[in-house]
Protein backbone atom coordinates (compact mmCIF):
# COMPACT_ATOMS: atom_id res chain seq x y z
CA UNK A 1 0.00 0.00 0.00
CA UNK A 2 1.08 3.30 -0.94
CA UNK A 3 1.50 6.47 1.74
CA UNK A 4 0.83 9.35 0.98
CA UNK A 5 0.91 12.58 3.36
CA UNK A 6 -2.36 15.21 2.86
CA UNK A 7 -0.81 18.74 3.40
CA UNK A 8 1.03 21.61 1.74
CA UNK A 9 3.96 21.85 4.06
CA UNK A 10 7.17 21.89 3.17
CA UNK A 11 8.55 20.67 6.42
CA UNK A 12 6.12 18.18 7.34
CA UNK A 13 6.84 16.42 3.44
CA UNK A 14 10.68 16.89 4.37
CA UNK A 15 9.76 15.05 7.17
CA UNK A 16 7.84 12.29 5.74
CA UNK A 17 10.09 11.63 2.74
CA UNK A 18 12.95 11.25 4.76
CA UNK A 19 11.43 8.36 6.55
CA UNK A 20 11.65 6.64 3.61
CA UNK A 21 7.87 5.31 3.28
CA UNK A 22 6.25 8.28 1.69
CA UNK A 23 5.22 7.73 -2.17
CA UNK A 24 3.38 11.13 -2.78
CA UNK A 25 1.11 13.80 -1.75
CA UNK A 26 -2.28 15.51 -1.71
CA UNK A 27 -2.82 18.82 -1.16
CA UNK A 28 -6.09 21.15 -1.55
CA UNK A 29 -7.11 24.54 -2.07
CA UNK A 30 -7.72 24.23 1.96
CA UNK A 31 -4.63 22.81 2.73
CA UNK A 32 -2.69 26.03 0.73
CA UNK A 33 -5.03 28.18 2.51
CA UNK A 34 -3.88 27.12 5.96
CA UNK A 35 -0.09 28.18 4.96
CA UNK A 36 -0.51 30.92 3.73
CA UNK A 37 -0.13 30.04 0.22
CA UNK A 38 -2.15 32.92 -1.88
CA UNK A 39 -2.26 33.81 -5.56
CA UNK A 40 -2.57 31.48 -8.67
CA UNK A 41 1.49 32.18 -9.66
CA UNK A 42 2.48 31.23 -5.55
CA UNK A 43 0.37 28.18 -5.13
CA UNK A 44 1.54 27.02 -8.69
CA UNK A 45 5.07 27.87 -7.49
CA UNK A 46 4.47 25.69 -4.89
CA UNK A 47 3.25 22.92 -6.03
CA UNK A 48 7.01 22.70 -7.80
CA UNK A 49 8.69 22.67 -4.89
CA UNK A 50 6.62 19.87 -3.58
CA UNK A 51 7.46 17.97 -6.57
CA UNK A 52 11.03 18.77 -6.00
CA UNK A 53 10.84 17.60 -2.60
CA UNK A 54 9.26 13.88 -3.16
CA UNK A 55 9.64 11.64 -6.07
CA UNK A 56 6.09 10.13 -6.00
CA UNK A 57 2.79 11.78 -7.83
CA UNK A 58 1.25 15.07 -6.54
CA UNK A 59 -2.11 15.85 -6.49
CA UNK A 60 -3.15 19.32 -7.36
CA UNK A 61 -6.51 20.24 -7.25
CA UNK A 62 -8.77 22.17 -9.97
CA UNK A 63 -10.72 25.06 -8.54
CA UNK A 64 -13.15 25.45 -11.36
CA UNK A 65 -16.92 23.22 -11.63
CA UNK A 66 -17.30 23.72 -15.32
CA UNK A 67 -15.91 21.50 -17.91
CA UNK A 68 -13.97 24.33 -19.85
CA UNK A 69 -12.57 26.22 -16.11
CA UNK A 70 -11.44 22.25 -15.23
CA UNK A 71 -10.10 21.30 -18.31
CA UNK A 72 -7.63 24.92 -18.61
CA UNK A 73 -6.66 24.76 -15.29
CA UNK A 74 -5.82 20.86 -15.12
CA UNK A 75 -3.71 21.47 -17.99
CA UNK A 76 -1.86 24.36 -16.80
CA UNK A 77 -1.13 22.35 -13.32
CA UNK A 78 -0.09 18.89 -15.89
CA UNK A 79 2.37 21.01 -17.53
CA UNK A 80 3.85 21.98 -14.57
CA UNK A 81 5.78 18.66 -13.62
CA UNK A 82 5.78 15.02 -14.91
CA UNK A 83 4.70 14.03 -11.25
CA UNK A 84 1.46 16.25 -11.13
CA UNK A 85 -1.53 14.34 -10.91
CA UNK A 86 -4.83 16.63 -11.62
CA UNK A 87 -7.49 16.35 -9.00
CA UNK A 88 -10.62 17.09 -10.30
CA UNK A 89 -14.62 16.95 -7.91
CA UNK A 90 -16.87 14.36 -8.27
CA UNK A 91 -19.68 16.20 -10.20
CA UNK A 92 -20.86 15.39 -13.93
CA UNK A 93 -18.77 18.11 -15.47
CA UNK A 94 -15.70 16.77 -13.06
CA UNK A 95 -16.20 13.06 -15.09
CA UNK A 96 -16.60 14.75 -18.74
CA UNK A 97 -13.31 16.45 -17.67
CA UNK A 98 -11.38 12.99 -16.40
CA UNK A 99 -12.20 11.44 -19.98
CA UNK A 100 -11.31 14.59 -21.35
CA UNK A 101 -7.72 14.49 -19.68
CA UNK A 102 -7.45 10.22 -19.56
CA UNK A 103 -7.43 10.99 -23.57
CA UNK A 104 -5.10 13.56 -23.26
CA UNK A 105 -2.59 11.07 -21.20
CA UNK A 106 -2.79 13.19 -18.39
CA UNK A 107 -3.20 11.59 -15.18
CA UNK A 108 -6.31 12.26 -12.48
CA UNK A 109 -7.54 11.48 -8.71
CA UNK A 110 -10.79 12.20 -9.15
CA UNK A 111 -11.90 13.34 -5.26
CA UNK A 112 -15.30 13.79 -3.02
CA UNK A 113 -16.01 10.33 -3.49
CA UNK A 114 -18.88 9.40 -0.95
CA UNK A 115 -20.34 6.14 -2.77
CA UNK A 116 -19.45 3.37 -4.78
CA UNK A 117 -21.25 4.48 -7.96
CA UNK A 118 -19.21 7.94 -7.72
CA UNK A 119 -16.45 5.48 -7.81
CA UNK A 120 -17.66 3.40 -10.53
CA UNK A 121 -18.31 6.21 -12.76
CA UNK A 122 -14.38 7.50 -11.98
CA UNK A 123 -13.25 4.40 -13.30
CA UNK A 124 -15.63 4.36 -16.05
CA UNK A 125 -13.64 8.05 -17.13
CA UNK A 126 -10.75 6.51 -16.61
CA UNK A 127 -9.50 7.60 -13.23
CA UNK A 128 -5.92 6.90 -12.28
CA UNK A 129 -6.87 7.18 -8.47
CA UNK A 130 -10.57 7.76 -6.43
CA UNK A 131 -10.93 9.30 -3.55
CA UNK A 132 -13.48 8.17 -1.02
CA UNK A 133 -13.40 10.24 2.04
CA UNK A 134 -13.77 7.93 4.93
CA UNK A 135 -13.37 9.89 8.16
CA UNK A 136 -16.19 12.72 6.59
CA UNK A 137 -18.66 9.68 6.19
CA UNK A 138 -17.48 8.08 9.76
CA UNK A 139 -18.46 11.64 10.80
CA UNK A 140 -22.43 11.21 9.80
CA UNK A 141 -22.29 7.40 11.36
CA UNK A 142 -21.73 6.41 8.26
CA UNK A 143 -19.08 3.30 8.42
CA UNK A 144 -16.53 4.61 5.66
CA UNK A 145 -14.31 1.41 5.02
CA UNK A 146 -17.62 -0.34 3.86
CA UNK A 147 -17.44 1.72 1.04
CA UNK A 148 -13.34 0.88 0.44
CA UNK A 149 -14.62 -2.54 0.30
CA UNK A 150 -17.52 -2.05 -1.97
CA UNK A 151 -15.26 0.11 -3.92
CA UNK A 152 -12.41 -2.91 -4.26
CA UNK A 153 -15.13 -5.77 -4.97
CA UNK A 154 -16.22 -3.61 -8.09
CA UNK A 155 -12.68 -2.72 -9.50
CA UNK A 156 -12.09 -6.07 -8.68
CA UNK A 157 -14.77 -7.64 -10.90
CA UNK A 158 -14.27 -5.70 -13.73
CA UNK A 159 -10.28 -5.39 -13.73
CA UNK A 160 -10.57 -1.34 -13.13
CA UNK A 161 -6.76 0.44 -12.86
CA UNK A 162 -8.47 3.12 -10.87
CA UNK A 163 -6.43 3.09 -8.15
CA UNK A 164 -8.16 3.61 -4.50
CA UNK A 165 -7.20 6.17 -2.19
CA UNK A 166 -8.76 6.41 1.09
CA UNK A 167 -8.83 9.96 1.98
CA UNK A 168 -9.62 11.71 4.92
CA UNK A 169 -7.99 9.03 6.75
CA UNK A 170 -7.73 10.24 10.80
CA UNK A 171 -5.50 7.82 12.99
CA UNK A 172 -3.32 4.78 12.67
CA UNK A 173 -6.13 2.51 12.67
CA UNK A 174 -7.66 3.92 9.82
CA UNK A 175 -4.64 3.19 7.96
CA UNK A 176 -4.12 -0.42 9.06
CA UNK A 177 -8.12 -1.57 8.31
CA UNK A 178 -7.51 0.02 4.58
CA UNK A 179 -4.82 -2.53 4.44
CA UNK A 180 -6.61 -4.88 5.34
CA UNK A 181 -9.48 -4.10 3.41
CA UNK A 182 -7.13 -3.48 -0.06
CA UNK A 183 -7.29 0.08 -0.56
CA UNK A 184 -3.77 1.08 -3.19
CA UNK A 185 -3.59 4.00 -1.40
CA UNK A 186 -3.85 6.05 2.31
CA UNK A 187 -3.44 9.86 2.57
CA UNK A 188 -3.05 11.02 5.87
CA UNK A 189 -1.41 13.73 8.17
CA UNK A 190 2.21 13.05 8.79
CA UNK A 191 1.01 12.69 12.57
CA UNK A 192 -1.18 9.13 11.78
CA UNK A 193 2.14 8.04 9.89
CA UNK A 194 4.54 8.46 12.86
CA UNK A 195 1.92 7.17 15.78
CA UNK A 196 2.39 3.51 13.39
CA UNK A 197 5.66 3.98 14.87
CA UNK A 198 4.65 3.58 18.87
CA UNK A 199 3.52 0.82 20.80
CA UNK A 200 4.79 0.52 24.55
CA UNK A 201 5.81 -2.99 24.69
CA UNK A 202 8.86 -1.42 21.98
CA UNK A 203 9.36 1.37 24.16
CA UNK A 204 9.75 -1.15 27.25
CA UNK A 205 11.82 -3.32 25.70
CA UNK A 206 14.15 -0.89 24.37
CA UNK A 207 14.43 0.80 27.76
CA UNK A 208 15.15 -2.84 29.15
CA UNK A 209 17.72 -3.44 26.05
CA UNK A 210 19.87 -0.23 27.01
CA UNK A 211 19.61 -0.74 30.56
CA UNK A 212 21.48 -4.53 29.85
CA UNK A 213 24.06 -2.86 27.64
CA UNK A 214 24.86 -0.18 30.48
CA UNK A 215 25.69 -3.20 33.25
Amino acid sequence: MKFFIDTANLAQIKEAQDLGVLDGVTTNPSLMAKEGIKGQDNILKHYVDICNIVTGDVSAEVISTDFEGMVREGEILAELHSQIVVKVPMIKEGIKAIKYFTEKGIRTNCTLVFSAGQALLAAKAGATYVSPFIGRLDDVSTDGLNLIEDIRQIYDNYGYETQILAASVRHPMHIIDCAKIGADVVTCPLSAITALLKHPLTDIGLAQFLADAKK
